[in-house]
């Protein structure tokens, strides 16, 4: 009869042990999430940048209105955003115009994979804003994680 009321103890204790190697894996998937995508959109901006011509050249044949300006908003949001993802640095509120950047991408730039999201859920997916814009949704709704400035900042303020 003991046997069995250790067992309830023993399995609580495991899932006790269980959670708590998460939680903090959550903290770290979250960095590894920031660093890697921040540094692909710091990547992408600066790119952007460094062929401006090229980027309004583009952003013309899309029909995109403005695009110099345009191309400047994207290529300094993806710059930003990465920077600012990568220190984790205001990441949850940056993550609104990155999101938002991947949104035009796939409204201007890959049509065809956004016209297929229910038809062909497999090209929506592997089109290349998808997982710039996945990653930022995560930081978005979970915030930076433990490892970031974000963290640091406030618990300093609490002080």
């Amino acid at each position: 009869m003991s046997v069995q009321l250790k067992l309830p103890s023993i399995v609580d204790n495991i899932y006790e042990i269980w959670l708590k190697i998460l939680t903090e894996l959550q903290s770290i998937f979250l960095l590894i999430i920031r660093l890697f995508w921040g540094y692909q959109f710091l990547l992408t901006g600066r790119g952007k940048f460094n062929n401006f011509e090229k980027t309004v050249g583009f952003f013309t044949s899309l029909g995109i209105p403005f695009p110099e300006i345009n191309a400047l908003m994207a290529a300094g949001t993806e710059f930003l955003g990465g920077l600012c993802l990568i220190l984790g640095l205001g990441s949850r509120l940056m993550t609104v115009p990155l999101v938002f950047t991947m949104i035009i991408a796939y409204s201007t730039a890959h049509t065809e994979e956004l016209s297929a999201i229910f038809s062909d859920p497999d090209k929506f997916l592997a089109a290349a804003p998808f997982l710039f814009m996945f990653a930022s949704l995560i930081v978005l709704v979970f915030g930076a994680g433990k490892y970031s400035l974000d963290n640091f900042i406030s618990r300093s303020t609490k002080k």
